[in-house]
């Protein structure tokens, strides 16, 4: 035979040839997986640790984490210039919580049901309000990361101090913010606002809009995402920010406010009351230099006259690409970011409100976030954004229309026309 035959030279060739092929054979079984992880204020620092963690435990996948985009906005345009190419190269991603009816609709991502359960049982640990955003035709379409919400901060030292009441509607926040304004300008202190809100034309703006309307008692969508809106209560909304604004409650031009002027404006003891994402919270606590630390309460929104309380939900999904080659072992990855350990560490070493329920008891998560028990109250007010594959469109309507009423170049009644008949051929 040939082989035994083989000249030194050519038999040292061979053992080499056999042994990089030996070496490289594991490499060339191993399942890599691709995870964008959004920006630095979604913590991909900490998703990095919980991949590490993972890889341990099966050491036949090795996952990168991708980051990039500082907004909402920006990485959603990443995505959907990549899911629209039907780009493979990213198999597991993080998306916002507008985003599964949209995504789903556009058939970018892959549904859970058959790589994780039913919706109902996967689901049944998670906060309730995640079940209706990321179940879409009965179908699971992503995993909760963590929570959110739009909450109502305000400065619990000012309150006691004028020996104000927590109001309980936008009414009573009105005319307990008149009357702080009032008694600290008697005293020198000219600058304070009685109210910071978003009114740019951002996604925050959509909740803008949306607070004082649910506020009502009032519905946008029904369960098919088919618009419902009440053209008279959306109207009565915007006015209630431009009286407010009358009243010297908000500042003039809110038309320009955007989320992080409303944080550093409260950050620097300039508001008695804010609405933001949750994310204040460790910005107004933990920053060195906030000048309210150890002075912020949070509560749950105000509701409208007769109405009841409602906040805007937020909060980050996982979802697998409908274009990974590898959906099995994204799923199995998606599963582990989304568990109770997952929730756990974001919550401890973020201060991202957790998504499992059974968390707000949980002792380490109350050490680190001690207000999570008033996060829950807010919590359970909370409403979805509308549904829709069209939610981009959606948006835009809303926040434009909103931000243009608070500038004061479109009424009220106005902007609630323009939202109900773009949105009527939108929603359908």
């Amino acid at each position: 035979m040939r082989f035994f035959n083989m000249r030194p030279v050519s038999m040292r060739r061979w053992f080499i040839a056999l042994t990089a092929l030996l070496l490289c054979a594991p490499l060339a079984a191993q399942t890599t997986l691709r995870v964008f992880a959004g920006g630095a204020s979604q913590r991909p620092d900490l998703t990095r640790l919980l991949v590490a963690d993972y890889m341990r435990r099966f050491p036949g996948v090795r996952v990168t984490v991708e980051t990039g985009g500082a907004t909402s906005d920006l990485q959603r345009q990443y995505l959907s210039t990549v899911l629209n190419a039907r780009d493979p190269s990213i198999d597991v991603y993080l998306i916002d919580i507008v985003n599964p009816a949209q995504y789903h609709g556009a058939g970018w991502l892959e549904p859970l049901n058959a790589l994780l359960g039913a919706p109902r049982d996967v689901l049944a640990p998670y906060l309730p309000a995640y079940a209706g955003s990321n179940v879409i035709d009965g179908e699971l379409a992503a995993m909760p990361a963590w929570a959110d919400a739009m909450f109502l901060y305000y400065r619990r030292d000012l309150l006691e101090k004028h020996h104000q009441p927590l109001p309980r509607t936008w009414q009573d926040l009105a005319r307990v913010a008149r009357a702080v304004q009032a008694a600290e300008k008697a005293q020198g202190n000219h600058s304070l606002q009685g109210l910071s809100v978003q009114g740019a034309p951002i996604e925050g703006t959509v909740c803008t809009f949306l607070l004082p309307y649910w506020g009502q008692g009032k519905r946008f969508n029904d369960e098919r995402g088919r618009l419902t809106l009440d053209r008279a209560a959306a109207a009565h909304g915007l006015q209630m920010w431009l009286t407010m604004m009358d009243d010297g409650v908000i500042k003039r031009n809110v038309a320009e406010v955007r989320t992080q002027d409303t944080t550093n404006e409260f950050k620097a003891g300039q508001v008695l009351f804010a609405v933001n994402w949750s994310m204040g919270w460790d910005r107004f606590q933990n920053d060195a230099d906030s000048r309210v630390r150890g002075q912020v309460g949070v509560m749950p929104m105000p509701a409208m006259q007769g109405g009841q309380p409602a906040t805007c939900l937020g909060g980050w999904q996982w979802a697998v690409s409908a274009f990974s080659r590898h959906k099995a072992e994204a799923a199995r990855l998606v599963r582990h970011l989304s568990n109770a350990d997952a929730s756990r560490l974001y919550a401890v070493r973020g201060a991202l409100l957790p998504s499992h329920a059974a968390l707000y008891d949980d002792a380490s998560v109350l050490a680190a976030m001690p207000w999570v028990a008033q996060a829950r109250d807010a919590l359970a007010t909370a409403q979805s954004r509308p549904l829709s594959p069209d939610y981009p469109q959606v948006s835009d309507t809303i926040r434009t229309a909103t931000s243009a009423v608070l500038a004061r170049t479109k009424t009220p009644e106005r902007a609630a026309a323009e939202i109900g008949s773009r949105l009527g051929r939108v929603m359908r």
